[in-house]
């Protein structure tokens, strides 16, 4: 058997298909962390199920997900829902969407499971790659999916109710009303019309869109 694999060896040599310094090309090989001969160290990390060698970078497998992560390990939990690997300061306190990780990134249209770039979980429950909601953010606040604010808005929406307060509208327009509908609640209401934005009556976001026509109202013309 030994000499059968150092005949294949030797003719793997003749036909210029030499593998590495440590064996053959022909010869059944069994992936380890080390080199069974020479004790080289392939890799700071090896995993024995995705056989993956890499510097050491804190990384861990995790049999839900089926792959290895960038760890610390204990940084991490496994949301069976989402069905991926959250960092712990989010366990509980974000909103669970079932495989939302097996879709991918609506912003750069690359897969967000197998990633390596780390996930970020909106309000809203969406995930986008770290780096996708750092360059939104530079053009707006939004899900790119279902337009639910990506952040605590609250200090915004303050600074323009003082704008909104400090901008009256012409009179033809001051008892015309609204209906809106909110992206952050999902209620509708009826405002008044405001060109700077029109506040929702129920969680007093400004991330609404305007559903209906304009109207003046009937006691007021």
């Amino acid at each position: 058997m030994a000499a059968t694999a150092q005949e294949d060896g030797a003719h793997g040599q003749e036909r210029g298909q030499r593998g590495c310094e440590h064996y053959d090309r022909g010869c059944l090989l069994k992936a380890q962390q080390t080199c069974e001969e020479c004790s080289t160290l392939f890799g700071e990390y090896y995993c024995s199920i995705c056989h993956l060698f890499d510097k050491d970078k804190k990384q861990y497998h995790c049999d839900s997900c089926g792959i290895c992560r960038i760890g610390p390990k204990e940084d991490f939990f496994h949301c069976l829902k989402c069905n991926l690997c959250l960092a712990m300061n989010l366990q509980g306190k974000h909103k669970c969407i079932e495989n939302v990780s097996r879709q991918n990134c609506p912003i750069c249209l690359e897969d967000i499971h197998t990633s390596r770039v780390v996930a970020h979980v909106l309000p809203c429950g969406h995930l986008l790659h770290r780096t996708c909601y750092e360059e939104m953010l530079k053009e707006g606040y939004r899900c790119p999916l279902c337009m639910h604010s990506a952040l605590d808005m609250t200090r915004y929406w303050r600074q323009l109710d003082d704008e909104v307060a400090q901008t009256p509208m012409p009179s033809e327009y001051q008892n015309m009303t609204v209906d809106i509908l909110c992206n952050d609640c999902n209620g509708r209401s009826t405002v008044q019309f405001h060109i700077l934005g029109m506040k929702c009556k129920i969680c007093e976001s400004y991330n609404t869109a305007q559903a209906g026509g304009r109207r003046i109202s009937l006691d007021q013309q």
